[in-house]
């Protein structure tokens, strides 16, 4: 979307612009760690665990190991939409996750209950992430149409709402940036409860590891573009502002 819109004001700036490679590169980096999380999750998901536990079955096992009863497993339908709701607090697995037993299943499953034992225990990333969800939602709504209708507008009201935009688009880039340690650290986690309930075994664990770091670099990939896109928007209307 940002990428889209982007495309859309920009001509009326000029046809071409160096910094365009700014948001080449964030493309780039987004299909590179799409397509290989999709690789490696499509790999491994053929692998059966010797354990012979689903996805489900190893969450449970994990959540109450934890000594966590009152999250709820619940199967979603989609690919990979697998995520841990803190507020209803409830574990929702894919398709391809929830009845699965192969080591990939497992390690998806494992990786969301990391979040549900992070929310436990008052992980600090995750609380600071959950409070700013409105916030972040809100400057996700506004960051581009304010930037956009800026563009149409006098030089001096058109600079006040492209830097409250570009602001706004800051708070989106941070929310990237909280959620790294986040998912890094749900992906520890589970790779070390897994070995240590004897859901998987040591070269299991190594499989579901690489799927773990696949797509973990699908959230880096994201941060990263989110930050090329706000270095290009500082280097289009910084010149702007200093003219005014």
């Amino acid at each position: 979307m940002i990428i889209i819109l982007s495309m859309y004001y920009s001509p009326f700036m000029m046809m071409w612009d160096p910094t365009y490679i700014l948001i080449i590169i964030g493309m780039l980096l987004s299909l590179a760690a799409s397509g290989m999380v999709k690789s490696t999750y499509a790999k491994y998901s053929g692998v059966r665990a010797m354990s012979g536990m689903t996805g489900a079955q190893a969450a449970e096992r994990i959540l109450h190991s934890k000594g966590i009863y009152d999250v709820r497993i619940e199967h979603v339908a989609g690919n990979l939409t697998d995520h841990y709701d803190p507020k209803a607090k409830v574990l929702r697995l894919s398709d391809s996750v929830y009845g699965s037993a192969s080591v990939a299943a497992i390690g998806v499953a494992a990786h969301e209950c990391g979040h549900a034992i992070q929310h436990q225990e008052g992980y600090a990333p995750l609380t600071i992430r959950s409070a700013i969800v409105p916030v972040t939602n809100f400057a996700a709504t506004l960051s581009w149409p304010l930037i956009l209708i800026g563009l149409f507008l006098s030089q001096r009201t058109g600079n006040i709402l492209i830097q409250i935009g570009i602001l706004l688009f800051c708070a989106v880039v941070l929310f990237q940036l909280i959620t790294l340690p986040v998912e890094f650290n749900a992906s520890s986690r589970a790779l070390t409860i897994l070995k240590q309930n004897g859901i998987l075994y040591e070269d299991e664990a190594k499989m579901t590891g690489k799927v773990l770091k696949a797509a973990a670099l699908t959230y880096v990939a994201s941060a990263a573009a989110s930050i090329l896109q706000l270095l290009r928007l500082l280097i289009i209307f910084g010149g702007r502002s200093r003219d005014d």
